[in-house]
């Protein structure tokens, strides 16, 4: 197995919070378990997705402001919040407030956009403005401006018993530097990057240059850093799918291996209008997933990772995977906890 240029630094995992419709709870005290098991076994951050009107976690602000009162450690993200859905001030608010609460430890992760279905869902959403709303990156912007400390309005100052501040608060000085893009596209990569951004590119991408994951993969790293002012030091994360097996029951692996299996099709040829790419679910033991990282071109031009985890597991299955991640996978990357 060949050797990294350089270890591993930060060890992450994702989770998109499934729950039953009829009985919510169990499925959001099941992912806030999910966190707190990870900061036990040493990760460095956790993050969530971000799901509407599915059954998948649709507050992640409001999930990890929970984390943030269970935990003391791990770094918490979200990948990503669609801002197409949000207010960029109110989120902002939101935000900085749960940075707090966490003593400095939130990473939010965004993307731009229409929201998904958005014909289907306009009307609810934004009624009498879908027509106008902005779905570019200057919702991207407006949120970045928010969060450094710009002034929102003209106003501030004593309005009788009250004190009104120019900027959105509480005011997180440290909020804006550990804010991530997540991006698809080579034009994602370079917008990221020009605007100072972190850059979190995952299992999907767009196949605009070629029909090779790996290369369109480390295509937008390289130009995301190449047009970020910290060039080299410009902060990737990587985000694919892994599923070690060592301490897998022999139901486990199975149940992991037919996943895969079923998936496999879909990272065979571009899928869709937008030529969406999806790289191969990793499936096997943490030495033979190592080997494959390794020899995967954008996972060696990085220092950071957050694998995903499947969606449809059960819990005692992603109790099993994050212990190997972090007991085997981990260390065979480089990695050792609090690094």
């Amino acid at each position: 197995m060949p050797l990294p240029s350089e270890p591993l630094r930060k060890l992450g995992f994702l989770t998109i919070g499934l729950f039953d419709g009829n009985d919510p709870r169990p499925g959001h005290e099941s992912t806030l378990e999910i966190i707190q098991l990870g900061e036990q076994l040493g990760f460095d951050s956790a993050w969530v997705r971000h799901r509407h009107l599915q059954y998948g976690i649709s507050s992640p602000v409001a999930v990890l402001a929970a984390a943030s009162q269970r935990t003391s450690q791990i770094e918490l993200g979200t990948a990503v919040i669609p801002l197409g859905w949000e207010n960029p001030l109110r989120l902002a608010e939101d935000l900085a407030t749960v940075d707090i609460l966490s003593g400095g430890r939130l990473n939010p992760g965004l993307s731009v956009g229409p929201p998904m279905h958005f014909d289907q869902v306009r009307d609810a959403l934004y009624p009498g403005t879908a027509g106008v709303e902005d779905f570019s990156y200057d919702r991207m912007q407006r949120l970045l401006d928010c969060v450094r400390g710009e002034p929102v309005t003209r106003f501030s100052g004593v309005e009788g018993f009250e004190v009104f501040s120019d900027r959105v608060q509480p005011h997180s000085p440290g909020l804006a530097r550990r804010m991530w893009y997540g991006g698809a596209s080579t034009r994602s990569a370079q917008w990221a990057g020009e605007h100072a951004m972190n850059f979190l590119t995952s299992s999907v991408v767009r196949a605009e240059e070629s029909e090779d994951f790996t290369a369109i993969q480390l295509s937008h790293i390289r130009t995301f850093r190449k047009h970020h002012p910290d060039g080299d030091r410009a902060r990737v994360s990587q985000g694919l799918v892994v599923i070690p097996v060592d301490s897998a029951t022999p139901e486990q692996r199975a149940k992991y291996r037919a996943f895969a299996a079923e998936r496999t099709p879909r990272t065979l040829q571009p899928q869709g209008p937008a030529r969406m790419m999806f790289a191969p679910d990793l499936v096997g033991t943490s030495a033979e997933i190592a080997e494959q990282l390794y020899a995967h071109a954008a996972f060696r031009e990085v220092d950071e990772v957050a694998f995903a985890l499947p969606f449809t597991f059960e819990h005692e299955d992603y109790v099993q995977i994050l212990s190997d991640i972090a007991t085997r996978l981990g260390p065979a990357l480089g990695w050792q906890p609090g690094s």
